[in-house]
């Protein structure tokens, strides 16, 4: 098993790349977002991997950090998820909207991905969902947990709000995450919109 590369990136592709490790040429399939942060031709870069073998065929998925190799690792861990639409949520959503969005129930957003209908949103959502606590290091855990964890269901209708209102959905998290741990889990819903606002303009 393949975990990791480093070395000159040789060239890339729309949805891939080659990187050159010590005379060596491995094609990694890569999102966007991975291919944008890695850098450009002749560059040196440290890729982590994920190897998919199938019958008829095996391929390395590259990542620029591990937190969203593990995301993929979930994602393609729901039915209906291959590593081309796992590729695709990512490319379309940082990890820690992402993770926001799977806490918040937020399927609409998952959608957005190419290849991501409704139906598989809301799957991915209600699959995912129990996992988020846990999720700690996959792109603002601890924020989720606080976010998810009480106000009576108001923190998640106040992260609704201000996404609503414009901000992203890990801006709008972070905010509302804070006004839960300064007003208490029994806040009203108007209060938590009021300071998670003043939170998020800062």
């Amino acid at each position: 098993m393949i975990a990791k590369l480093y070395g000159r990136i040789d060239e890339t592709g729309v949805d891939h790349l080659v990187i050159d490790v010590n005379g060596i040429g491995y094609l990694v399939q890569a999102s966007a977002r991975t291919l944008a942060a890695l850098g450009k031709t002749d560059d040196f870069a440290t890729v982590f991997t994920e190897m998919q073998v199938s019958e008829n065929d095996q391929r390395l998925i590259g990542f620029a950090t591990r937190e969203e190799r593990d995301w993929f690792r979930l994602l393609t861990g729901v039915q209906g998820v291959g590593g081309k639409v796992g590729l695709a949520i990512l490319s379309a959503i940082e990890p820690a909207d992402l993770a926001m969005a799977i806490s918040t129930g937020d399927a609409a957003m998952v959608s957005r991905a190419n290849g991501v209908g409704p139906k598989l949103a809301s799957r991915i959502v209600n699959e995912l969902k129990d996992k988020v606590g846990a999720l700690a290091g996959l792109g603002g855990g601890a924020k989720l947990a606080a976010v998810g964890g009480g106000s009576g269901g108001h923190a998640s209708d106040a992260v609704s709000a201000l996404t609503g209102l414009g901000f992203k959905p890990g801006e709008a998290g972070s905010a509302v995450a804070q006004a839960v741990e300064e007003l208490g889990a029994d806040a009203t819903l108007d209060a938590l919109v009021r300071l998670a606002l003043k939170r998020a303009s800062r």
